[in-house]
């Protein structure tokens, strides 16, 4: 399937308090977070199509997966996801980007639901309908079931939350890549998706994936749910 995978394994990571970078934290299986989502795409995209950002202790991210291609984030420290995301788009191959933080352990299904969406070229955000945390990145739809609005500070209607899972078509690419160098360096990619929504008028769905396991591990209580889960 011709599309780049990209995965955002630049940050620290400070919250769950790990002294190596959080893609590498161990699961239950032995496998880390990282080596897991590298063996499940693989399984189902080419692996000369996958791309890791780095930065936070990069040598140590990759000698992990020697055989993908990566592309430094400098300035990791002072900027967050929508820098590493635009660092990405500008530099992977033409057509349309998946893309996923590095901090994310999702069940291999997922990726089955995703293909025909990726298949049809068609712009999507991963979502879990099932809880709307605080501190998660929360979604709205507009009145045609498409994202409105895409940031933690939803309150009113918020219907869900976005599991760090995304999609970027191959004609809205340019649009999201010209807003996230509008961004903040702290903002999160979430941000440029919200401007080319308000800005382009970017059409993106909101694929349902919350009868998989899905888990963003921010915090101890995330990768112990994600262990007991696998």
């Amino acid at each position: 399937m011709s599309c780049s995978i990209v995965i955002l394994a630049a940050g620290v990571g400070s919250r769950l308090g790990r002294p190596h970078p959080k893609p590498l934290t161990p699961l239950v299986g032995g496998e880390t977070i990282l080596g897991r989502a590298l063996r499940l795409l693989t399984a189902r995209f080419s692996r000369h199509s996958l791309h890791l950002v780095v930065g936070f202790k990069k040598e140590m991210v990759m000698e992990e997966a020697p055989e993908v291609g990566f592309i430094y984030n400098q300035y990791y420290g002072d900027t967050n996801t929508s820098k590493s995301l635009l660092k990405a788009l500008t530099i992977v191959g033409p057509g349309g980007v998946l893309w996923l933080n590095g901090d994310v352990v999702f069940h291999e299904a997922v990726l089955d639901d995703l293909l025909p969406h990726i298949a049809m070229d068609r712009s999507f955000v991963c979502v879990n309908t099932a809880a709307v945390g605080d501190e998660e990145v929360k979604y709205t739809l507009d009145g045609e079931g498409y994202i409105d609005q895409l940031a933690k500070t939803v309150t009113d209607g918020a219907l869900g939350e976005a599991v760090g899972i995304n999609y970027i078509s191959a004609n809205d690419r340019p649009a999201l890549a010209r807003r996230l160098r509008e961004c903040a360096d702290q903002d999160y990619f979430e941000r440029g998706i919200e401007l080319a929504i308000a800005e382009d008028g970017v059409r993106i769905e909101a694929v349902d994936v919350s009868r998989h396991l899905v888990v963003e591990v921010d915090f101890a209580e995330d990768l112990a749910r994600a262990n007991e889960s696998l």
